[in-house]
């Protein structure tokens, strides 16, 4: 399997970095062209190399790792997001300033939904810092938990089977609107919480 990575922040890195330990090939873009990513590809290594928003899009998974302030330019991408899985680990936060995004009583992985036209979104990797999403998750004796959420049953399974082949241990919230509101940042319940999951 093929992951992309479109956003190249601490977030994106942090999941390159369990995605490649993990043997997937993974291509990693940003806004600012491959040649500004030498030295992230070189630093994790593996089977991570750079590429530009098209490839990244074309993987067989895309992970959208853009602050919520930059949907827009995705949005406005000439590109087809039909049938693609996605898995969002946006926050609907706005800055400078750590500003709370108008959600109009929705959730922010909803509305990724309706931008991005046709996207099968799964919710996850949203609820640690960078710092903590990289470590081992392994701990404890258990693996560290990584919620997700979802309207699309087989996009999912997919994306479950890529968090536990990482090393985490998975627990479906369910929909976009009941999970996706427990595992958002601010706002929900669950961010924050290191949990590990015990054999």
């Amino acid at each position: 399997m093929k992951i992309g990575i479109i956003g190249a922040g601490g977030i994106g890195q942090a999941f390159a970095k369990q995605a490649t330990k993990a043997g997937y090939e993974v291509i990693v873009s940003n806004s600012r062209g491959a040649d500004s990513l030498k030295e992230i590809v070189s630093a994790i290594g593996g089977n991570l190399k750079a590429g530009t928003f098209e490839e990244a899009l074309q993987a067989d998974v895309t992970f959208l790792a853009v602050q919520w302030k930059h949907l827009e330019s995705v949005v406005k991408a000439d590109a087809s997001w039909k049938d693609k899985i996605v898995i969002d680990p946006i926050n609907p936060i706005i800055t400078p300033g750590f500003q709370r995004a108008e959600l109009s009583g929705r959730t922010s992985s909803e509305i990724v939904a309706d931008l991005l036209a046709g996207a099968r979104i799964v919710k996850a990797f949203n609820t640690y810092t960078p710092q903590l999403l990289e470590s081992n998750p392994a701990e404890a004796g258990g693996r560290r938990v990584i919620f997700y959420s979802g309207d699309d049953e087989p996009a999912k399974k997919v994306v479950a089977e890529i968090i536990g082949k990482i090393g985490f241990a998975g627990v479906d919230l369910g929909s976009l609107a009941v999970g996706g509101k427990l595992q958002q940042f601010p706002g929900g319940s669950l961010p924050g919480l290191n949990l590990i999951q015990l054999p």
